[in-house]
C-alpha cells in the first residue's frame, strides 16, 4: 500500500541519517581535591582540537564581562529548583549560597549535534552522567601518587583548620573507593606524563565510532 511504502522510505531515511550523524562524546574528569585535576584539564584542552569545556548552570550573579551560555547558564533560584524538580540536572550541588549543576538537555544537545565536551565533576556526578550516557561517555579518575602524598599537598595549602582538613580527607577516601568504577585511572605523579597519558586516552576514545 502507498502509505506503507512512504513509511518504509521514511524509516529508511531516518536510519541512514542516524548512521551518518556523528555522535558527540563526553569526557569526564573526577579527582580528589589537591590532585591537580584543573591543571591537567586545562593542558589537555590546549592539546586536543574539537574538545570544549562543558558549561554549567548556576544561580550565582553574573559578573561583569561574563556571557550567558559561555561562562555559565545563569538561572534564577526558582528556575534552578524547578529544573531540579523536573529531573533536568545530571548532577547539581549547593555551596556558598548558590546552586551549580549540569543541565541534561544541554548535554543531550551536545551529543546529538556531534559536540565533544570535557566535564569536571565529582564522583557521584560522573557516575550519574555515565548512567545516562553509557556509550557516549568516558570517565577518567585522576589519582594522587598516594594518600599520604595527597595529605602533604593539602596541608601545604594551609587554607583549612584541622577539622576541615579531616573532613576533606574522609571525602578523599570515599572518592578513592569508587575509582574502580571509572573507565580509566591515571596517577598524577609527574604532570607532563599524566597529561600525555590522559591526552592519548581521550584521543583514542574520540576516534571511535558510536553506533546510533
Amino acid at each position: 500500500m502507498p502509505h506503507r511504502k512512504r513509511r518504509a522510505e521514511r524509516l529508511g531515511f531516518e536510519k541512514e541519517w542516524k548512521m551518518t550523524v556523528k555522535q558527540g562524546k563526553l569526557i569526564v574528569f573526577s579527582a580528589p581535591s589537591g590532585t591537580g585535576k584543573s591543571t591537567v584539564a586545562k593542558l589537555v584542552l590546549e592539546r586536543i582540537d574539537g574538545l570544549d569545556f562543558s558549561v554549567s548552570a548556576t544561580t550565582r550573579t553574573r559578573r561583569k564581562g561574563e556571557v550567558d551560555g559561555k561562562n555559565y547558564y545563569y538561572l534564577t533560584r526558582k528556575e534552578f529548583e524547578d529544573t531540579i524538580g523536573s529531573g533536568g540536572f545530571i548532577e547539581y550541588e549547593h555551596f556558598f549560597g548558590n546552586y551549580y549543576g549540569t543541565l541534561l538537555d544541554k548535554t543531550e544537545e551536545a551529543v546529538t549535534s556531534g559536540k565533544n565536551l570535557l566535564f569536571d565533576l565529582d564522583v557521584k556526578g560522573a557516575l550519574n552522567l555515565k548512567e545516562r550516557f553509557p556509550d557516549s561517555s568516558f570517565l577518567i579518575f585522576l589519582k594522587p601518587p598516594s594518600f599520604e602524598e595527597l595529605k602533604k599537598r593539602l596541608r601545604k595549602r594551609d587554607s583549612e583548620d584541622d577539622k576541615s582538613l579531616e573532613e576533606r580527607l574522609e571525602r578523599v577516601e570515599f572518592e578513592l573507593s569508587l575509582a574502580h568504577r571509572f573507565d580509566r585511572e591515571v596517577v598524577n605523579d609527574v604532570l607532563d606524563r599524566a597529561v600525555d597519558e590522559v591526552t592519548a586516552i581521550i584521543t583514542e576514545f574520540l576516534s571511535k565510532t558510536i553506533n546510533a
